[in-house]
């Protein structure tokens, strides 16, 4: 009888405290491309209705549609971070097309990307106070003169707790000798880090990105000496969250400081996931993979090369 209501009380504290507490997510998503149809001051000349492409507005509202049923089946997380996306206005836009989203902002600035691509952030006004932002601009490795992707950051309040997130794309893979590049970015991010944890070691940081290396490679080992990689091959259900000539690697990346294991915010353990939700994929040759936008001029309408990763946070 005593075993028996030492169980009953152990049931009634553990239901009580999850009703105490609320999950939401943080994620980051490589949106493949996320182009308006207006010729702007930028390299755009791929992404307009006058090109091979053929980028018209019917495209570039299916591709709205798309990343917001992505948004939504995430369960509209409390900051996502987003590259691939040329400009503020296609947030703006974003966040208009369903009412949840209307209690959302974005954090934004325009880097000297020579494609004409950035990286930015939209979280949930009602829940965060955006307090301050940036974004670390630095020159790569045989250039004269900033011309990368920016690292846009952004600190928030919530409750009594302060948040600093980063989302990153770092230089691409596709010659072998760009690794110093993404070495040059991880630097760079390295040092914004490496400030804020001096002043506070138990400052809460979310770094999130396509680095374009893997886990194991120089460059986001920069990073990993200082935060948690959330990441890693058992977070999804095919061990990366990009595919390349049918082999699957983990691009895309989530790390937290440990100031995430106090307070009245806290990141739950083990809680990554790469979600390959059933409609981002189709199936090629036998082989599994994210449905993308284009391959080539061939337009697919899907959504993305690259899947969706996210964390969960409990709101004490």
């Amino acid at each position: 009888m005593h075993m028996r209501n030492l169980l009953f009380i152990s049931m009634i504290v553990t239901m009580n405290l999850a009703y105490s507490q609320k999950s939401i997510k943080i994620a980051f998503y490589n949106t493949e491309n996320f182009f308006d149809t207006i010729d702007g001051s930028n390299d755009d000349a791929e992404f307009l209705p006058s090109s091979k492409l053929k980028w018209n507005n019917e495209k570039y509202q299916e591709k709205k549609k798309h990343i917001t049923e992505i948004i939504t089946a995430l369960n509209f997380p409390l900051i996502m971070g987003f590259c691939e996306i040329e400009n503020k206005e296609v947030l703006s836009d974003l966040i208009a097309s369903h009412k949840k989203l209307k209690r959302f902002d974005i954090v934004h600035y325009d880097s000297p990307d020579l494609r004409g691509i950035d990286v930015g952030f939209i979280y949930n006004k009602h829940l965060l106070k955006l307090l301050d932002s940036g974004n670390i601009r630095f020159t790569l490795p045989g250039d004269s003169e900033p011309r990368s992707r920016d690292i846009v950051w952004a600190k928030f309040a919530m409750k009594k707790d302060t948040i600093f997130a980063m989302v990153n794309h770092w230089p691409s893979r596709r010659t072998n000798d760009s690794e110093p590049k993404r070495i040059k970015a991880a630097e760079s991010a390295r040092l914004f880090i490496d400030s804020l944890l001096t002043k506070n070691p138990n400052t809460k940081i979310v770094f999130m990105g396509d680095l374009n290396d893997h886990p194991e490679d120089k460059a986001p080992s920069l990073i990993s000496e200082k935060l948690t990689p959330m990441i890693v091959k058992s977070s999804g259900e095919f061990g990366g969250t990009h595919a390349y000539k049918q082999e699957w690697g983990i691009l895309d990346h989530i790390m937290v400081s440990a100031g995430f294991s106090t307070g009245k915010i806290s990141v739950i353990p083990n809680s990554g996931k790469i979600n390959s939700f059933p409609f981002l994929m189709e199936e090629y040759k036998g082989f599994k993979q994210p449905k993308r936008t284009y391959v080539g001029e061939k337009y697919l309408g899907g959504y993305s090369d690259h899947l969706p990763v996210s964390i969960d946070l409990i709101l004490k």
